[in-house]
């Protein structure tokens, strides 16, 4: 038996999200850039030699029934015919329906941790055709890079971004995605940007204010408090905006940030982004 311990997945941000069009199958077309910060879930893998697959949880509650992480440990060992098996436990840091991609950044954790736990060698690509099986996000975060994101979000262009801070609020409140983009009023039609218009923004405060997230709107009517978060960030001087489909929002800030009382349902986190995520090494190509 071997053992993996304390692996980091990653959480993201995007700096912005832009709806550029609607597909006849119904996808929607995005313009985004995914920034990788330094909050993160840990996870523990030991390798099983009976080809069992199980996954314990760290913190109380309930395992979720469509488990990301067991999905993914399935996926690869049908993918590659592997006959180990493999024990994770999940300490869950980050939180959920934050926008955060949270549950992609564990699976694609799941699925490097367990390429070099189980000896398969096989290179980013092939993991991230099968990531992609599981989320789209997914590959994004076994790629390792903060990345310029097109299409339905399967089009990844790594970039370099300025290091930085910002500060994150989690507020209670949830909001479905599937909702959000079903949503008639959602804003479908905005005008496509670049990524030299992006990048001619030079430092990262400006990158983080560069566009909107056109999802916002929908999900402050589905979730006051997005828009509350908001305003508490701007009575401390800073500009906010919604992640993902929400309902975390950010805005940038100084590395030693004062921030007033939050309410005490929320969670407040000042975070860096990273230059590159700490597996990126662990496969090649």
């Amino acid at each position: 038996m071997n053992a993996l311990y304390d692996v980091p997945a990653l959480a993201k941000v995007n700096l912005f999200l832009h709806i550029v069009g609607r597909r006849d199958d119904g996808y929607h077309e995005l313009q985004s850039v995914f920034m990788l910060i330094d909050w993160c879930d840990h996870l523990h893998f030991e390798r099983l030699d009976n080809g069992a697959i199980e996954r314990v949880d760290s913190t109380p509650g309930e395992l979720p029934e469509d488990d990301l992480c067991v999905r993914a440990a399935r996926a690869l060992r049908q993918a590659t015919g592997c006959a180990h098996g493999v024990r994770i436990t999940l300490d869950k840091r980050l939180p959920t329906q934050a926008g955060l991609g949270g549950g992609s950044s564990d699976a694609a954790t799941t699925l490097l941790a367990l390429n070099r736990l189980w000896g398969l060698d096989l290179r980013r690509d092939a993991l991230a055709r099968i990531g992609l099986t599981l989320g789209a996000d997914v590959p994004f975060f076994i790629g390792g890079r903060h990345a310029w994101v097109e299409g339905i979000g399967e089009r990844l262009t790594p970039i370099e971004l300025p290091r930085g801070h910002l500060v994150l609020i989690k507020p209670p409140g949830g909001a479905s995605t599937p909702r959000i983009f079903a949503e008639p009023s959602l804003k479908r039609d905005t005008e496509t940007a670049t990524i030299q218009g992006f990048a001619a923004n030079g430092n990262l405060e400006s990158m983080m204010t560069f566009g909107h997230n056109d999802l916002e709107p929908v999900a402050r009517a589905l979730c006051p408090e997005v828009g509350e978060a908001i305003h508490w960030l701007a009575d401390q001087g800073l500009s906010g905006r919604m992640t993902g489909s929400g309902t975390a929002v950010f805005a940038p800030c100084a590395r030693n940030q004062v921030l007033s009382p939050a309410p005490a349902s929320w969670q407040v986190r000042v975070c860096s982004n990273m230059d590159v995520h700490p597996l990126l090494d662990w496969c090649d190509g």
